[in-house]
Formats: structure tokens, C-alpha cells, sequence
């Protein structure tokens, strides 16, 4: 059984509903969920969210955290995953943002992804580098650990 698989199941049978708020996926989150046969019951919707614009108009992130902290930075995915959890009325959020590549910075490589997960008890971030493994490889990288945020946080 697929991670995807394993939330909309857990989520199904506990009655609470996901919700994704993506940037550097793109929809591959929302996309592995909606895949699973069933998912409706547990998903509704999702934002993809590629500029600081969409942002803050979708999901309520603050321009001046934009501007202070960059659109990578466990600050923004926090309220990316506030603001989606809230937009959807979703018992848990997961959001993304990154350097998918090619390219990135001293301060920001290619490879590092922000992820934050919103419920009921709060909201957390982490930062994880995945190295330069290449777009679509950073990509599949970051859709498969925001897919295990989302089942850890249905409990």
C-alpha cells in the first residue's frame, strides 16, 4: 500500500480531510492523493502556489515574511500550511516550497525544501536538503516527504 493510499484510508476512516498548499511540486502532492480510488472522501482540494503573490492572495502568507524571509523558509511553509488548512477547512495541511533546480544560491541550494504541516495542535516546519539530484529527482523527493507529513499527522 502506497503512502497515498495509506491516507486516504486513515483519513477516511477517522473522518478528517487533508489539504496541500505546494510550490516547487506543483500539484504532485494533491496528484498522488487524487490518484488513490476513494480519495474524495478525504480530499477536497489543494493549492499550488508558485508565486509570492499566489501566495499570499491563495493562503494568506504575509508579503513582509515573503520579503524578510524568502519564499523558501520554514517561516513561509507555516503560514502557506495555516492558510491552506484554514482555506480549506481541512483537519491537516502540508505544504511545500523549494529549490527544485537548476540552480540556487549560496544560501539556497538547489535541493533544499521547506515543508510545514498544519492540525488541530499547532503548526511545524523543517527544512531538508536533498541534494542536487536534479528537478524532477528534488521534485519526487519532496511529493514523497510531504506525503509521510500529511499520514504522520492524521495520528
Amino acid at each position: 500500500m502506497t503512502v497515498a493510499q495509506r491516507i486516504v484510508e486513515r483519513a477516511t476512516q477517522t473522518g478528517q480531510t487533508v489539504t496541500t498548499a505546494e510550490s516547487c511540486t506543483g500539484g504532485m502532492v494533491a496528484a498522488a492523493i487524487t490518484d488513490v480510488v476513494g480519495s474524495s472522501a478525504a480530499f477536497e482540494r489543494g493549492f499550488v502556489t508558485y508565486s509570492n503573490l499566489a501566495k499570499s492572495e491563495m493562503l494568506g502568507v504575509s508579503p513582509a515574511t515573503l520579503e524578510a524571509q524568502g519564499a523558501v523558509s520554514e517561516e513561509v511553509v507555516r503560514e502557506m500550511a495555516q492558510g491552506a488548512r484554514a482555506a480549506a477547512r481541512a483537519d491537516v495541511a502540508v505544504a511545500v516550497s523549494g529549490i527544485a533546480g537548476p540552480g540556487g544560491s549560496e544560501f539556497k541550494p538547489e535541493g533544499r525544501v521547506c515543508y510545514g504541516l498544519a492540525t488541530a495542535k499547532g503548526v511545524t516546519a523543517q527544512t531538508i536538503d536533498h541534494g542536487a539530484l536534479g528537478r524532477a529527482e528534488v521534485r519526487a523527493a519532496a511529493r514523497d516527504h510531504a506525503l509521510r507529513l500529511l499520514i504522520s499527522g492524521l495520528g
